[in-house]
């Protein structure tokens, strides 16, 4: 579902305010759009990656959290925006992210991340940018110019596939990793697992049954 005209970041905060909680949108070239409700195993895999990282955090930065479906506020003025190749407003929607802990109650939004995952949807793959690029590889684009961000993670549900970003002193390294029994390291975030770990239950690593 897209709605028609343009909104300004602000506006569009004030209009997900008074959406409901179930509902999902993301901002895109200036246009809300209610993403497609995700399968289920792309969500097992999401709430995977987010127990993984709570685990791992607890023990190694219990400071920093991991969260579902948080609204981002990227900090990327027209200036920054236009030397990605972008010319609207975007406010995209990470299925994981990790955060500042702050248990008030009440947050929807963030200003800082240091991980942003996402688990690719099929509307992720849709050209739906101008110039065709797909919103995945727009999402992973602004996710990289976030000054706070040190890891972006895509996870392909469709088959075992991770590409990992990580920010080092000389810019990002990237890694694609097709092997269930791959090492996923994230040393910033304390967690050391096998690729195959996150799609735990999916139809591409079943659990066993009685």
């Amino acid at each position: 579902m897209t709605m028609q005209g343009r909104l300004s970041p602000a506006a569009f905060r004030s209009f997900q305010d008074g959406r409901p909680d179930e509902e999902r949108w993301e901002l895109i070239d200036g246009t809300p759009v209610m993403m497609t409700p995700p399968l289920i195993d792309h969500n097992r895999i999401a709430s995977t990656l987010e127990r993984l990282l709570n685990d791992a955090l607890e023990r190694h930065d219990p400071d920093r959290e991991a969260v579902q479906r948080v609204g981002l506020e990227l900090g990327l003025g027209p200036a920054a925006l236009a030397g990605l190749g972008f010319a609207g407003a975007y406010r995209p929607e990470p299925d994981v992210a990790v955060i500042d802990y702050d248990p008030a109650a009440g947050r929807r939004f963030v200003d800082r991340a240091y991980l942003l995952a996402e688990v690719v949807s099929g509307t992720d793959d849709e050209p739906v940018l101008p110039g065709g690029l797909p919103w995945i590889d727009a999402k992973t684009r602004l996710y990289r110019a976030h000054e706070a961000c040190r890891a972006v993670l895509v996870i392909e549900q469709r088959r075992i596939e991770v590409t990992l970003w990580r920010r080092g002193p000389d810019g990002w390294d990237e890694r694609r990793l097709t092997d269930a029994d791959a090492a996923l390291d994230l040393p910033e975030f304390g967690l050391h697992c096998p690729v195959g770990a996150l799609y735990a239950g999916t139809h591409l690593r079943p659990r066993r049954r009685s």
